[in-house]
């Protein structure tokens, strides 16, 4: 298991299009993936937890990932996350 906290940098925050886009990526793992946020824990593959979060902009996010792929999981999330789910803004 490995944990690595972000920071959503996107304009619209983690807004139900990032969302799908997190969960879309992070259902292409085998690791479980999990996000958490002031206490509450999220399924990273479950788009209504993940949209649950109501992350704005700004918001530090611990992810976690727990399986045979973990390394490539966080990676690739922590990334899309940076990346501002692969949105112009």
């Amino acid at each position: 298991m490995i944990r690595q906290e972000v920071e959503i940098v996107n304009k619209l925050g983690l807004h139900a299009r990032a969302a799908a886009r997190f969960v879309t990526v992070a259902s292409g793992f085998e690791a479980e993936i999990k996000l958490r946020r002031d206490g509450t824990e999220v399924n990273g593959k479950s788009i209504m937890g993940v949209m649950m979060l109501a992350a704005a902009r700004g918001t530090r996010l611990e992810l976690e990932a727990d399986g045979p792929d973990e390394e490539a999981a966080l990676a690739r999330l922590a990334e899309l996350v940076a990346n501002r789910f692969d949105e112009a803004e």
